[in-house]
This record gives C-alpha cells, sequence and structure tokens, in this order.
C-alpha cells in the first residue's frame, strides 16, 4: 500500500492543522542518561519527551490506538517516542509497530530514538514501513557531548564522560546512514543547551547534512527540576529564532515543535486530552489478571473493610485471595520504611510479588513508575474492598464508580498539557 507521507504533522507544517498523530508510550527503558533528561511519570500538564501517564504493553496500545481513533479519526500517525528508548526494549516496539500495521495498513509509522541502540533494527523498520525516524544527535564532538550524557549503556557495559559520548556519536552516525540507505526520511532533534552545545549546533546541522538528513529540529532546553542542567535557563524566543535561521541555510528547519509527550495525541500544540488520557489509562488494566505466579491483590488499608489509605502511609498491605471467586484475605505484609526512595517501592514490589494488583486510595508518581515496571497493575479507587476485589475477581476490573479520576500533578498545577513553564 503506497503512504501518504505528506500527512505527518511534524515533517510537513501545512498538515499539522488538519491531521493528527498519537504516540504509543511502550518503551520505558532508556540506554542513556542526559543530563537534561528527567523521566517523571504521571503528570498530565506538563509537555516533554520522557513524561508520559501510563506504559501499555504492546497489545494494551493497540486496544488504546482503537479507541483513539474513534474519538479522534483525524489522526494519521503513530508513533513510538518513549518514555525511554524504543530501542533499549526493541521487543516491544518491533511487536506494536507489527501489530500497528498489520491492523491499520495506511497509517504512518514513526519512532524517535537516541540512535543508541537503533542500526540492527533498521531493516525491520523498513519492512514494517516505518516511514520517518527521529535521531536526538546533540553534540558531534565528543567533549562536549561528555558534558550533556551522565552514561551510556551497551548491553552490560556502562560508558561514562567522553567515552559514552564517543560510542553514541558512533552508532547514531551508523543508525542515520542505514536509515537514508533504506529510505527512511530522517529527522534530527537538537536540544539547545546554552553554554554547553548552542554554539556547536552549526556544526551538528553540517555533519547532519553530509549523511544526508531531511529536516532538522533546534529544540531549546527545558529545564526540569531534579537534573544536572536544572539550572541552565532555556534560550529565549529570539535567540531560538536567530539559531534556527542561521542553520537553515544547511538543513531546512522544523519550527513548529511542541516538545511532544511520550504520550501525545491530538493535533500538534492542543492540550492532552483528558477523555484519552482516561482511555490510556483504563487500557493498562486489560489482561490484568491472576496467574499462578501472581494470583493475588494487595491493598492500602487502614482496617481491611475499605480501600482508604494513601500507599505512602501504608505500614502494611492486606494480601487477598480471588481463586474462588471472591475476596479471601490470606495474609498481611509490612511495607518498607519510609525513606528509601526509588528502592522503597522495588523492595515493595518484590514483597508483593505474587500480587497483579494493587489498590490504593492514593499513589506517588514515583511510585506508580516503579510498580508498574515490575509488573503490578495500580488502581486508585475508593470502597469497600469486598466490593472492589470481588468484582475483580468475577470482571478483572473494578467497577467504574469505584475508580478515582485522575487528577494529574496536584491543584496547583493548571496547565493544559502545552508545558508547565
Amino acid at each position: 500500500m503506497t503512504l501518504d507521507l505528506s500527512l505527518h504533522p511534524c515533517f510537513n507544517k501545512h498538515t499539522r492543522l488538519r491531521t493528527g498523530r498519537v504516540h504509543l508510550p511502550v518503551a520505558p527503558k532508556c540506554n542513556i542518561q542526559c543530563n537534561f533528561c528527567n523521566r517523571d511519570y504521571d503528570c498530565a500538564n506538563e509537555s516533554r519527551p520522557g513524561v508520559t501517564s501510563a506504559v501499555l504493553a504492546p497489545t494494551q496500545a493497540l486496544r488504546y490506538l482503537d479507541a483513539a481513533l474513534v474519538k479522534a479519526p483525524y489522526l494519521k500517525v503513530v508513533g513510538i517516542a518513549g518514555p525511554g528508548d524504543p530501542f533499549a526494549q526493541p521487543e516491544a516496539t518491533l511487536e506494536t509497530l507489527h501489530l500497528v500495521r498489520e491492523k491499520y495498513p495506511e497509517m504512518l509509522l514513526c519512532v524517535a530514538t537516541n540512535g543508541l541502540n537503533a542500526a540492527p533494527y533498521v531493516d525491520e523498520l523498513a519492512r514494517l514501513q516505518v516511514s520517518h525516524v527521529t535521531v536526538t544527535v546533540n553534540a558531534i564532538d565528543p567533549k562536549i557531548g561528555a558534558d550533556i550524557y551522565a552514561w551510556a549503556r551497551d548491553g552490560i557495559a556502562i560508558y561514562r564522560s567522553v567515552a559514552a559520548a564517543e560510542l553514541l556519536l558512533d552508532r547514531q552516525t551508523k543508525t542515520i546512514r542505514a536509515l537514508k540507505a533504506a529510505g527512511i526520511t530522517v529527522k534530527i532533534n537538537t536540544i539547545v543547551i546554552p553554554g554547553v552545545n548552542d554554539y556547536h549546533v552549526p556544526d551538528v546541522a553540517e555533519e547532519m547534512r553530509s549523511l544526508g538528513v531531511d529536516i532538522m529540529n533546534c529544540i531549546p532546553l527545558y529545564s526540569v527540576k531534579g537534573t544536572p542542567f536544572e539550572h541552565i535557563p532555556s534560550p529565549s524566543a529570539e535567540e531560538t529564532k536567530r539559531l534556527r535561521a542561521r542553520v537553515a541555510e544547511v538543513v531546512p528547519q522544523m519550527e513548529h515543535c511542541t516538545r511532544c509527550r511520550a504520550d501525545a495525541v491530538g493535533l500538534i500544540g492542543e492540550a492532552q486530552s483528558p477523555e484519552l488520557i482516561d482511555i490510556m489509562r483504563a487500557c493498562t488494566s486489560i489482561e490484568a489478571a491472576a496467574t499462578p505466579e501472581r494470583p493475588h491483590i494487595a491493598v492500602a488499608s487502614m482496617e481491611g473493610m475499605l480501600v482508604n489509605q494513601h500507599l505512602g502511609e501504608a505500614e502494611q498491605l492486606w494480601i487477598f485471595d480471588t481463586s474462588l471467586g471472591r475476596p479471601s484475605l490470606i495474609g498481611k505484609r509490612e511495607t518498607p520504611e519510609p525513606g528509601g526512595g526509588t528502592a522503597r517501592w522495588s523492595e515493595l514490589a518484590d514483597t508483593i510479588k505474587d500480587c497483579h494488583t494493587i489498590l490504593v486510595s492514593g499513589i506517588g508518581r514515583k511510585p506508580r513508575w516503579v510498580l508498574e515496571q515490575k509488573g503490578l497493575r495500580v488502581i486508585e479507587m475508593t470502597g469497600l474492598i469486598s466490593e472492589g476485589v470481588g468484582h475483580m475477581a468475577r470482571t478483572g476490573d473494578i467497577p467504574a464508580s469505584m475508580r478515582k479520576t485522575f487528577t494529574s500533578c496536584g491543584s496547583g498545577c493548571q496547565g493544559t498539557g502545552a508545558g508547565c513553564a
């Protein structure tokens, strides 16, 4: 089937107001650590790469796409852009692309990657008719790259400083050459970091032109709290405009970027749809059922009758078996002591590794992230344990009336998904 490549709104500014894209967040892991990146979780009002309201399995992603197309039939592009790197965990990425291509042969497919581990999969991308790939290249001088990347992981080997930047640049070059040889349109993203690589961006553009890239996107640094670059101010609009004009003499520029989230959906620049966020998060519950290895449900409760405790405040969890089609309490387990950060939630996940679901009245972004990466389904709800767990035992889900509505990152965050800044 011949694809209409002009419909991709990121590569064609003339179609961005009438065709949309949907990013399927199926790639949670990353193989590099950038000094500007913090893969936050569950903030619906923040628009930047690395942020998503859920991580989906490939089959869940397809069901979400089915539902999204009903609500937004103008979606013409399916992309995979994280929240990590699509080729840090390539199996999920490729399975998702296979599923989408089989069911929606007319859909444009695209991927955004750092390029470290993408080259081995270029032939498969071409076979799947992935038409557009974005590679983020922030430096072609390893000494500059060493200031941008904390580390890079290749298999089990960890590279740091200049060695990490050299490895990454070598792999990026091989990836771009392979993509162009396969006839795939290539966009380069370059994060413009004042005092670090801003003066170096024209050099990046020259090198990318020599590799035959099609378009370049100079993205102003988004200062993210908790990162080494959090105190570096973003380039001004005027500085960005001047840089893009200079670089446009070398490589055509994308000038309508909105720093898309890993779960971006809709038209470029429009606010995240709360309805589609709810649909996506509901899809994480599909297939979350008891297995021989995970037959139980954990509950955060003060007295064992109601789901009425925030996970961060729970000193113990109540563990229920549902194998007989009704809740049966099998015991209680203490939660790890507060103050351990991410390690606390990893320890908790190991404590309840025989559970497929945890019911809580509230949960923070980081705990949810860690628990879901460990294979646990997390549901925020209120009401009787017997009703919630019993309904799950019978149907695999809780009643909609018991589910707490997602309210993003707090009452103080009033954004629209177009960026908290």
